[in-house]
């Protein structure tokens, strides 16, 4: 019962919502109806910028505005999550005993993408320690390790999947290795990571929704016993630490505790999976930028961000006003929701000169909003930096005649982007090809 009534508010109203909405041009309805927008949002955006800053809908509003998504993802006049508190009492508590412990998501709350301070300042103030840039830099040797160990498994092999070759393996293994899992739980957790993914877009059919919410129901189950164990036999991983604060003043409870984990441990490697996956189709569909890192090994940061933002492994995100408010002249009441489309402002060509064209010597590609703004801003924003850079540098060092093998199949997500599948040719690998 409360697994339908979840997917009902959730899902099934926004479903028949959008269905009407859309035979009455509302734009965010369109898009979620219209299947050629998974594999290439772009057009849409240009549609909505098309129509003006900021679009009012019957059902949200919308803006693929780079200006206007900086001000709304920094401005304290919006929240990221909409306010229990402000509902109507029926609702609210309709939503509250829906609420099921064992299976919450990514965006339930106490998670750090949906709460807001203090709880969101004291969460980040305790995980935000182990992500800055000097603490992730020393993180390198470590991700350059696990990058080696998973191109020595592909000696002998010419035809690979890069996605489940590679790019899965490598953010799996490094967020792992902050929280403590053991190898032999690695898969297990991309497994349901990948499954639960959906568990961001909105108006999921039923039956979507029982894969997607059995996958997080088993995630916590397991996340569960992992940090019993963790009780147990503590180490000097992040988890750890978190699990044997003492202060009362920063201790989390059983809840937050896996709210937090989970969130770290899900997207510490989802989205970075994303990033490697759309890096290495840009880099190889682009030659031109592929021979220009090679040549100049400084480059490779730049490359990244520019991958981020032309194909940013997360391409929206919603905001709810907190008060009456004014947007470019659009007034709008207290709990408004502007749906703030972050692929759309990365390539916003107010900002990003000719912002279609992947260029690795952009001087601006890191101003884009892939990773949000204001105070939730991606606190792993420089561990996926890094990840990008070491694992790019390290496959297309190893294997310089890399190609696409063509049937790649990108994700049917519409929240997060990238490729499921992106099959390649390896080629001679590095230490052959300099002898032939």
């Amino acid at each position: 019962m409360k697994r339908t009534t979840r997917w009902a508010l959730q899902h099934g109203v926004v479903r028949l919502a959008a269905s009407r909405a859309a035979k009455h041009g509302d734009l965010h309805a369109q898009f979620m109806q219209d299947a050629r927008y998974r594999d290439d949002p772009f057009p849409f955006y240009e549609q909505v910028r098309s129509r003006g800053a900021v679009v009012r809908g019957k059902l949200v509003n919308v803006t693929a505005s780079y200006d206007v998504v900086s001000q709304v993802l920094r401005s304290d006049d919006w929240r990221a999550g909409p306010d229990e508190d402000a509902m109507p009492s029926v609702l609210g508590a309709v939503v509250r005993w829906a609420r099921d412990p064992r299976a919450l998501g990514p965006i339930d709350p106490p998670s750090l993408l949906v709460v807001e301070p203090p709880d969101h300042t004291r969460y980040r103030r305790l995980v935000s320690k182990v992500f800055t840039a000097r603490a992730v830099e020393a993180l390198r040797p470590s991700v350059e390790a696990v990058a080696a160990e998973l191109l020595d498994r592909l000696a002998g092999h010419d035809e690979v999947d890069v996605v489940e070759r590679y790019a899965n393996l490598l953010p799996v293994a490094v967020i792992a290795q902050i929280l403590g899992v053991p190898v032999e739980d690695h898969q297990r957790v991309l497994r349901l990571g990948h499954l639960a993914a959906p568990s961001l877009d909105v108006g999921l059919s039923y039956r979507e929704f029982r894969i997607v919410d059995g996958a997080v129901r088993d995630f916590q189950d397991w996340l569960t016993g992992h940090i019993a164990r963790l009780r147990r036999e503590p180490g000097d991983d992040l988890l750890s630490q978190l699990v044997r604060l003492e202060d009362e003043g920063q201790r989390l409870s059983e809840v937050e505790l896996k709210a937090t984990a989970g969130l770290l441990l899900a997207a510490g490697f989802e989205t970075t999976v994303n990033l490697l996956s759309s890096a290495v189709a840009l880099l190889l569909e682009n030659p031109d930028q592929l021979a220009a890192v090679r040549a100049e090994p400084a480059l490779w940061a730049g490359a990244v961000d520019e991958s981020l933002r032309l194909e940013g492994p997360v391409q929206m995100t919603g905001r709810f006003a907190v008060r009456d408010t004014t947007l470019v002249d659009l007034p709008l009441k207290k709990g408004a929701l502007v749906v703030t489309y972050l692929g759309g402002a990365n390539r916003d060509p107010a900002v990003f000169e000719d912002p279609h064209r992947f260029d690795v010597r952009r001087a601006n590609a890191r101003d884009h909003l892939t990773f949000s703004a204001g105070r939730h801003f991606c606190v792993g924003a420089a561990l996926a930096r890094l990840e990008g850079e070491v694992g790019l540098r390290a496959l297309f060092d190893r294997y310089p005649h890399l190609a696409l093998n063509g049937g790649g199949v990108r994700r049917t997500t519409r929240v997060l982007r990238g490729w499921q599948t992106l099959p390649v040719r390896l080629g001679e690998p590095a230490a052959l090809a300099s002898t032939a």
